[in-house]
């Protein structure tokens, strides 16, 4: 009977420290990195211990794993060992039954369910016992790591990243939802993420819109052309546009005006151009510019030829939505007309369209809408040319030169809508 009372106290006791360990476990992989220095900032006692485990998972949690392995495993044991004593030949199934209902019960569902209601307090109660038995478990789950790598090559636990952008829209999403933030910070919270994709060539001015000015023009010509566009900087050519030599500023040319040197070439007031090739990355650019303190860089493609502008408001931009002040006067990028066709600057981006108007156009080597009408429909169009896309039909409306200039975009519920297949229309 004496065996059998300390067979079963060290049951009990087994049982409690999976538990724990449960506990442990879910509170761990739950902390983000954010959550933990959240904590050391609010000045929680334990803190900066679960700061040290959550940037160094892989360290303690595979001993975690393993001292849960080693309590179940052993409480299994135990309480088979007592079963059959107990209840003869049918002591291993009262075994496994009292296993299953105990382990899943008390040792995993409902310590596991208090640990994801209580992430935080989870995690600052059981940080000691994860550092400890991190370090004790260590060196013997490495090495059962490294056999199991042996049998199934791999690199075991990851670094990361633990939350992905998908899985952080999501939440933005949902917390919009709740009203746990305002759509205002949803939208700016998807311009960041999307940021870190762009690259320049998306959002340029492109070359056939660029205002430059000739090396061989005087100052005075310089500053008439600025206030008639509206422009502060503006670049500087020598044979062609292709030839950018600098960056001439208003400020400078109209304090040489006033000094009576009007009629000097624009070329004595060159600034360095910075030059950017068109697939450098927006937030790269961003830090360049602000670094260097450049307001304006010219895009290059591939073959060195000038491919567009980019501007520190055309960044910005991209962050927060259009900046419009009260000289703009250019017409809206898409307007929406009552019949419910929309018209579309053929300059806009094709993404973004697709998203505002929920339509999944399709990608390749463009990335405005005027670009990829031209692609599906293979020449250079007229007005009146129309491709249909994702169902929606694209409709050439002007045309400057051999450029497209605008779009009405018939939606895909309109009656007159050809069968969801891209291509000429």
């Amino acid at each position: 009977m004496t065996m059998d009372l300390w067979l079963g106290l060290a049951a009990l006791v087994l049982v409690l420290l999976a538990a724990v360990l449960a506990v442990a476990e879910t509170a761990v992989t739950q902390m983000t990195r954010a959550r933990a220095a959240a904590l050391v900032e609010q000045g929680r006692k334990g803190a900066e211990r679960v700061q040290r485990i959550v940037e160094n998972i892989e360290r303690d949690l595979n001993g975690v794993f393993l001292a849960v392995n080693i309590v179940q495993t052993s409480q299994a044991a135990i309480v088979g060992l007592l079963a059959v004593r107990i209840f003869g030949g049918w002591g291993g199934f009262v075994g496994v039954l009292l296993n299953v209902a105990v382990l899943f019960t008390v040792a995993e569902a409902a310590p596991k369910t208090w640990a994801l209601q209580h992430p935080e307090r989870a995690a600052l109660l059981t940080a000691p016992l994860v550092d400890l038995v991190g370090k004790i478990l260590r060196w013997p789950a490495r090495g059962l790591i490294g056999v199991a790598n042996i049998l199934l090559p791999g690199k075991g636990l990851a670094k990361g990243p633990w939350v992905t952008e998908e899985e952080l829209l999501a939440m933005a999403g949902e917390a919009a939802q709740n009203a746990v933030i305002e759509e205002s910070e949803l939208d700016l919270i998807e311009s960041v993420i999307d940021f870190g994709d762009t690259v320049a060539r998306e959002i340029m001015v492109p070359r056939t819109d660029m205002v430059t000015i000739s090396s061989d023009r005087s100052v005075t010509d310089f500053v008439e052309l600025s206030i008639d566009k509206g422009l502060s900087r503006i670049p500087v050519c020598g044979e062609n546009a292709d030839d950018v030599i600098g960056i001439v500023y208003l400020k400078d040319a109209m304090r040489t005006e006033r000094e009576g040197g009007g009629n000097r070439p624009v070329t004595v007031l060159l600034r360095t151009a910075h030059f950017v090739p068109e697939t450098k990355r927006v937030s790269e650019l961003l830090s360049e510019m602000q670094s260097s303190k450049n307001h304006m860089s010219v895009v290059v493609d591939e073959y060195g030829g000038t491919a567009g502008l980019v501007t520190l408001e055309d960044l910005l931009e991209e962050l927060v939505g259009e900046i419009e002040d009260e000289f703009d006067t250019d017409a809206p990028a898409m307007v929406r007309l009552p019949d419910g066709d929309v018209v579309v600057n053929a300059t806009l981006n094709v993404d973004d369209l697709s998203e505002d108007l929920e339509l999944e156009l399709p990608e390749g080597n463009w990335d405005s809408i005027g670009g990829l009408v031209l692609g599906l429909l293979g020449r250079v169009p007229v007005p009146g040319d129309s491709v249909v896309a994702d169902g929606a039909r694209l409709v050439v409306e002007r045309v400057d030169g051999r450029r497209i200039a605008q779009v009405r975009i018939v939606l895909p519920d309109r009656p007159e809508d050809e069968p969801d297949t891209d291509g000429p229309a």
